[in-house]
């Protein structure tokens, strides 16, 4: 009986040493700060409330987004499916995660902020829910 190990160890160990050469430049990556951070949010309507949803970033949103460095690249509606008729999708772009948290508090406070909420809202809330996901473009992504 000779010491040779397993075909079934050398390709066990083969693999954690290929995966940790892998994650290596993964990892150096991930901590490199991005030149810019894509915010994807997603509001859901209160029933009915849509149009009220989108006249509100038509008319002020958007305007109240640009003074506070929040950079609107483009909103969406769903033509199909459940959330159609219910649903604004948009991306902003902000110049850092730490500027995307000062831009959401600078927007909060903004006392034209305040009062377009209050007015949109005077006959009760038109959104019923909002999601946020931060984004940052892979090596292979036009938008960088």
């Amino acid at each position: 009986m000779t010491n040779k190990p397993s075909i079934a160890v050398v390709l066990l160990l083969a693999g954690f040493a290929a995966g940790r050469i892998s994650a290596g430049p993964a990892t150096v990556a991930a901590q490199t700060p991005a030149a810019h951070v894509y915010e994807l949010r997603t509001y859901t309507a209160v029933e009915g409330k849509l149009a009220n949803v989108n006249a509100r970033f038509r008319d002020h949103t958007r305007a109240i987004f640009e003074k506070h460095d929040m950079k609107s690249v483009g909103y969406w509606t769903p033509v199909e499916g459940p959330t159609a008729g219910t649903t604004l999708v948009y991306l902003l772009e902000h110049p850092s995660r730490d500027a995307a948290t000062k831009n959401w508090a600078a927007f909060r406070a903004d006392p034209e902020w305040v009062k377009v909420k209050a007015d949109s809202e005077a006959a009760g809330p038109i959104v019923a829910k909002t999601e946020s996901v931060y984004l940052t473009p892979t090596d292979y992504s036009p938008m960088k």
